[in-house]
């Protein structure tokens, strides 16, 4: 990098005015530049995009000219906290504007009421957009993992004739190869479990929808979504704050999930897996996937004792701090040592390894194992 344009960086990065201290003149489009910047970080600027709505399309429309989609983002996301632009959002000409992303259905979902005729519409044309592109992201890899997993669950070593996997009983027999007779003796045989009629794994996502899991909300009703179109899995998706609400019979369209959800409220985790523990029919066939920060507004004795219950019982439970991109998630530190040392492990988890992690509970693998074989760092159990 030349002298001079690190200057200009230095230049864009401190503004004008009291912090020009470089010496660097700028050309008419770091001006511009400049300008779009100023208009969201000068702290000097009273009022900043909102004094006036007319300029705020505009100011969207420079941003995505002169940065990536990544800063894109992250510049429209301050602009709704440093400069109240929510209340835009309530026009179609904002919505068109913007660059839709996760963070910006999180905050179409939280404000849905406000939204009306065609706004809404709008809106959620908005959300259908990256939901459909999530999809087409996320779906593949969920449906291999789960499958792949379900298959090896249901290995069967005492398979009939019409059961035999031959691809992998070959391939376990190898080592019997008669070079004689040029066969394979086949010692050990394996094939697929038998069929049935129902599922063979229960899958329950126990969703917290206070505001500070909006984007967790977003991913998981995808992933449910996904799991609802795979025979071998039952899903049940449930959403709570201090009520809750069994959203199971609209899984296969996860834009009327989203707009079914009431971000924010309290939060009674203890009474959400009370719900989900009387409808768990075959426990150790089920995986009950519990997406909370954990500040607990119910009885947390209560839900340590339901937590205990269920785990004895043989349901598989983890607590996902979070499902999204965003890092590190503030959570009940305490509350999640205690339901480690329950048998419930807690940790974060992103969109692109909860599919890994979906397979491995569904084959009853130590998930504190795998997350730390998937570089995550677990919560310790309390005393631990």
């Amino acid at each position: 990098m030349s002298e001079t344009d690190r200057l200009r960086r230095w230049r864009l990065v401190l503004g004008g005015g009291a912090a020009e201290g470089t010496g660097c003149s700028l050309g008419e489009r770091d001006q511009r530049l400049d300008r779009a910047l100023g208009a969201l970080y000068d702290s000097d600027r009273k009022g900043g995009l909102g004094a006036s709505a007319p300029s705020v399309p505009r100011w969207l429309g420079d941003i995505r000219d002169y940065f990536p989609a990544s800063v894109v983002q992250v510049m429209q996301r301050d602009a709704f906290e440093r400069l109240d632009l929510k209340r835009m959002l309530t026009e179609p000409e904002m919505l068109e504007a913007l660059q839709p992303d996760v963070n910006l259905v999180s905050t179409l979902i939280s404000m849905r009421g406000l939204l009306g005729g065609r706004t809404r519409e709008t809106a959620r044309l908005v959300v259908r957009k990256v939901v459909d592109e999530l999809m087409k992201r996320l779906e593949e890899p969920l449906r291999q993992a789960v499958n792949g997993a379900i298959d090896r669950a249901s290995l069967n070593r005492r398979p009939r004739h019409a059961e035999i996997d031959w691809h992998r009983t070959i391939r376990a027999n190898l080592r019997h190869y008669q070079a004689e007779y040029r066969t394979i003796i086949p010692e050990t045989r394996l094939g697929h479990g038998r069929k049935s009629r129902g599922s063979l794994k229960d899958v329950i996502l126990c969703i917290d929808q206070s505001g500070s899991m909006a984007n967790s909300v977003v991913y998981s009703s995808i992933f449910g979504a996904v799991m609802a179109s795979l025979p071998a899995i039952s899903t049940r998706l449930v959403v709570f704050d201090t009520e809750i609400v069994d959203l199971t019979d609209e899984m296969d369209d996860p834009v009327e999930v989203l707009f079914s959800v009431q971000l924010g409220g309290g939060t009674d985790i203890n009474r959400a897996i009370g719900y989900c523990a009387s409808r768990i029919t075959r426990p150790e066939d089920t995986v009950l996937v519990l997406i909370s920060d954990l500040y607990e507004g119910g009885v947390e004795a209560g839900l340590l004792a339901q937590a205990q219950r269920l785990v004895t019982a043989g349901v598989q439970v983890v607590a996902l701090l979070a499902l999204s991109d965003e890092g590190a998630p503030s959570y009940d530190r305490a509350l999640a040592a205690r339901l480690a040392g329950l048998g419930v492990p807690a940790f974060a988890c992103t969109p692109d390894l909860f599919p890994d992690m979906m397979a491995a509970a569904i084959r009853k693998q130590d998930l504190g194992a795998w997350a730390a074989g998937a570089g995550i760092a677990a919560v310790p159990a309390a005393g631990g």
